[in-house]
């Protein structure tokens, strides 16, 4: 007699635990560590390493570097674009099809000449701030709608181009406090993926208030 038994469906994506997708943004290569441009990247780096999770190579068609893990039942993907920062959108746009991550739990993390140095906010929406890399991965998501991690970077001293300027390492007399920036920046993060954005958003004026 055949097997009338229904059969198992293999899961789908859909049915499997929230996900948030946090993608650091930075320049790939050892010239580039250590600037200013790459405190994203540094931010996603510190993720993977508290829960010992390893980056790898993201699918084919994907330009990024991924890392799987989970936070309570969370599911949360941590990416490293593979990209140099003008053209981020090519990494990020794929992790979000991909991964079928909904806009409000995209996190871009990147650097903000805006703020003040080692300063923190978060925001959702609105536009680029001037930062190449958020504005690609504007157009290739196709919204605004996500939401940001703004590492505070400072502006350049004098007549400095800005560009000549993020691409520098931080001086010796900064790296303290730029390693403290990305810690809390990776707070931030974990909080988002618990608590949601408005957690994240209260939390990182807490740290960035005047002491």
């Amino acid at each position: 007699m055949p097997d009338r038994r229904p059969r198992r469906r293999p899961a789908t994506r859909a049915r499997e635990a929230p996900l948030s997708l946090i993608v650091g943004l930075r320049n790939p290569g050892a010239r580039y560590e250590g600037t200013r441009h790459n405190v994203g990247g540094d931010v996603a780096s510190v993720l993977a390493d508290r829960h010992d999770a390893r980056f790898k190579r993201a699918r084919r068609f994907i330009r990024a570097e991924v890392a799987e893990l989970r936070i309570e039942a969370t599911r949360m993907v941590v990416a490293r674009p593979s990209t140099f920062m003008n053209e981020s959108g090519q990494a990020v746009a794929p992790l979000v099809r991909y991964y079928k991550v909904e806009h409000a739990d995209l996190v871009v993390v990147h650097d903000d000449i805006d703020l003040p140095f080692g300063k923190l906010k978060v925001q959702l929406g609105r536009g680029a701030g001037g930062n190449n890399g958020v504005a690609s991965v504007i157009r290739s998501v196709g919204t605004s709608d996500f939401w940001r991690i703004k590492c505070g970077v400072g502006r350049p001293p004098g007549r400095m181009d800005p560009a000549d300027y993020v691409l520098r390492p931080f001086a010796v007399a900064e790296r303290e406090e730029a390693a403290l920036m990305i810690q809390r920046a990776a707070d931030v993060a974990e909080l988002f993926v618990l608590e949601g954005g408005e957690a994240a958003r209260q939390r990182a004026g807490e740290l960035s208030a005047p002491e």
